[in-house]
């Protein structure tokens, strides 16, 4: 495989999927418009573009910046996945509506996720009388992406790979006297000297009381002696988003803090131990949050145990305590019932991290955090690098 793009034989195989629940929902198409299931879709990222997935088609609507990607697109994948293109004139609202009235579809599915009730009701009155009905879906890609492909898993592992590397450079680097956005800065360079597209988000560099804050920005503290610093990163690696987080003592731990990071690494042995398929992701959650608890630290444990990742940084599974399927989260809709995605049970393939914490304001705090992919056995972790507390 090529890296950097996804074969034809992958793309096919997601389509067939997608399809499959278009049949399942008696719909004629989906019109995709959330940019990670239109890139999962085609293997399309620019910064706007509307996919409409038929029972045997599929076709690209983008803009004239993107003309000459779509075009390498469709020479590479059309002849094999039926891939074609349409070229935005005007706007994209009237393009759409021009396909779609020019499709012969009569039920078509939109991303209800996705899409705006202002974005929705002109669309349907533009069509009002085409024979055009859009339908309410839910999920319909994004179910097919919660477990990854062979393409994906190597994808993921090269960028793990990477991203262990970032870290241990940057903890190898730190030192007193800098401020906490300096070093995130240095942190970004260093993503993309690495290989990476860019950031998978704003890096977290969180120093002394700063991280008892779970998602501390980084600000004009200078890192000082004796302070905890928490970093917490990731990358974007052809697509696909990595994610990791490890705490240093500069100088000497207070025994409390070393206290706080044996019971999180403890708590991070014990989630991945628990990852086995068929299990619900609340076990490994409470895996994790059992030794908190038992510990003394459960109430300073204020998030989940873990989130997936793929093509965004956010997405299924979500590993927190079960609850109720209420239409908020993940949801996937399945006949007239939501099912929440994040709480369904593990599958070889799928792909999240494992990131217990302990936070206490005013004090300090820890988390720990490494990718892992589902195996038949248990799980492989895709970043790499001791979790003890790196002393400088």
């Amino acid at each position: 495989m090529t890296a950097g793009v996804c074969p034809a034989s992958f793309l096919d195989r997601r389509l067939g999927e997608a399809r499959g629940r278009l049949a399942e929902k008696g719909l004629d198409g989906l019109l995709v418009t959330h940019p990670p299931n239109v890139f999962y879709l085609t293997s399309f990222r620019g910064s706007a573009g509307v996919v409409l997935l038929t029972r045997n088609g599929l076709c690209l609507i983008t803009d004239a910046r993107y003309a000459t990607v779509a075009k390498g697109l469709v020479a590479r994948f059309g002849p094999k996945v039926g891939l074609t293109f349409v070229e935005v004139e005007s706007t994209y609202e009237e393009t759409i509506c021009a396909v779609l009235r020019a499709s012969g579809l009569a039920r078509v599915g939109i991303e209800t996720a996705h899409m705006t009730l202002a974005h929705f009701e002109w669309l349907e009155h533009a069509l009002a009388g085409s024979g055009v009905t859009l339908c309410r879906t839910t999920g319909l890609v994004e179910r097919s992406r919660v477990v990854k492909d062979p393409y994906e898993l190597a994808t993921l592992r090269e960028g793990g790979r990477r991203i262990s590397g970032v870290m241990a450079e940057t903890l190898s680097g730190l030192g007193t006297g800098r401020t906490e956005r300096e070093v995130a800065a240095d942190i970004d360079r260093a993503i993309c000297g690495a290989g990476f597209d860019g950031p998978a988000f704003e890096s977290i560099v969180a120093g002394g009381p700063n991280t008892a804050l779970p998602h501390s920005r980084p600000g004009g503290r200078r890192l000082e002696a004796g302070d905890l610093v928490m970093l917490d990163f990731g990358g974007v690696y052809d697509g696909y988003c990595l994610d990791m987080t490890r705490v240093a003592s500069l100088g000497r731990a207070d025994p409390d803090a070393v206290t706080w990071h044996d019971a999180v690494r403890e708590a991070h042995s014990a989630a991945c131990a628990a990852v086995l398929p068929g299990v619900p992701p609340g076990v490994v959650d409470a895996a994790a949050r059992t030794v908190l608890e038992r510990r003394g630290l459960g109430e300073g444990f204020v998030h989940g145990t873990g989130h997936g990742l793929g093509v965004e940084v956010h997405e299924a599974p979500r590993l927190g305590r079960p609850r109720l399927a209420t239409g908020s989260g993940d949801p996937v809709e399945t006949g007239e019932a939501v099912e929440v995605v994040g709480d369904i049970p593990l599958e070889p393939g799928m792909v999240f991290t494992v990131e217990p914490g302990v936070y206490l304001l005013g004090r300090g705090g820890v988390r720990l955090e490494d990718d892992l992919v589902v195996t038949e056995t248990g799980c492989e972790l895709l970043t790499s690098l001791s979790l003890d507390l790196v002393v400088i």
